[in-house]
């Protein structure tokens, strides 16, 4: 049986992403809550990491920001400066950018609310989550609450009409997601993104513990081929949501796709042994420096 983790159901949060085969995938957008829940696991997370880098660094180079002189007079100062100049800018960037690139979309914080990142329908692409919408939403996030919150805490604004402005301008954009009905933030407008809930269902039948189906469905390279990572994270979101209708029209949609006849009553078997075919190959192809993103690859 699969195994399910309950969570309250807001219907008005309810949701269809149309894939690019024109199967509609039911799905919920991510609770503000949720949404500003994540950022602030992030943030700690983040200024943790910092702060332990930091303070290996300066014993590693033995206090060595510590010391007399300039940076140019001496050179461990320098490169001390340097190496925490990158771990900022790494912090900054390079957190988000990376887990929101992966194949889950979501960073730890995210992971550990049950939400991940998603391309929009009707924001112009081909429903993927593509890198520069990635990089779009980032570093809007930068101009929403980045700077004019680093603005404000500096001290620099002051109390006059310029620390007005900077606290009117964060207010907006924090309070932002609450002006639309799918809790967007203004990164998310531009970079045609969302946020969604992913269900917490475990797939026993689907992992490497699953029952072997192999003798059931036989898929040979040619009809695996087809279809890359991007592929592989719908088919399992499929198969966690445990939708009949859905898995129906992903599996038809799947066996078009190879020139198999679609039969009936056995969607999630199929699905089940594409799943582990598909994932197997792929795992098997990234050992030998293959990888496919995406059935464009």
């Amino acid at each position: 049986m699969t195994a399910v983790t309950a969570r309250k159901r807001d219907v008005k949060r309810d949701r269809q992403l149309i894939t690019p085969e024109g199967i509609a995938l039911p799905l919920s957008i991510a609770s503000r809550g949720a949404r500003a829940g994540a950022l602030l696991l992030d943030l700690v997370l983040i200024v943790t990491v910092v702060f332990v880098v930091l303070v290996a660094l300066l014993f590693v180079t033995d206090g060595a920001v510590f010391a007399t002189g300039t940076a140019a007079e001496n050179p461990a100062v320098e490169l001390l400066l340097v190496l925490i100049i990158l771990l900022l800018f790494l912090a900054r960037f390079g957190y988000f950018l990376w887990f929101e690139l992966g194949p889950r979309g979501a960073t730890p914080g995210k992971r550990a609310l049950g939400i991940r990142v998603a391309a929009r329908p009707g924001s112009g692409g081909d429903g993927r989550l593509t890198a520069e919408a990635v990089i779009a939403r980032n570093l809007m996030r930068d101009m929403e609450v980045f700077l004019p919150a680093t603005f404000l805490l500096s001290g620099q604004a002051g109390m006059g009409i310029t620390g007005i402005a900077t606290f009117i301008w964060l207010g907006i954009f924090t309070l932002f997601p609450f002006f639309n009905r799918d809790n967007l933030r203004a990164g998310d407008l531009i970079a045609g993104t969302w946020v969604v809930e992913v269900d917490k269902i475990q797939l026993p039948q689907a992992m490497s513990v699953a029952e072997d189906r192999s003798q059931i469905f036989h898929f040979g390279e040619a009809e695996l081929a087809v279809y890359g990572e991007h592929e592989l994270q719908v088919l399992e979101d499929v198969l966690r949501a445990n939708r009949p209708e859905a898995m129906r029209q992903v599996m038809e949609a799947i066996c078009r796709k190879i020139g198999w006849e679609a039969g009936a009553g056995h969607e999630r078997e199929f699905l089940e042994a594409f799943y582990a075919a598909l994932r197997a190959r792929l795992e098997s192809n990234m050992r030998f420096g293959k990888r496919k993103r995406d059935k464009f690859s």
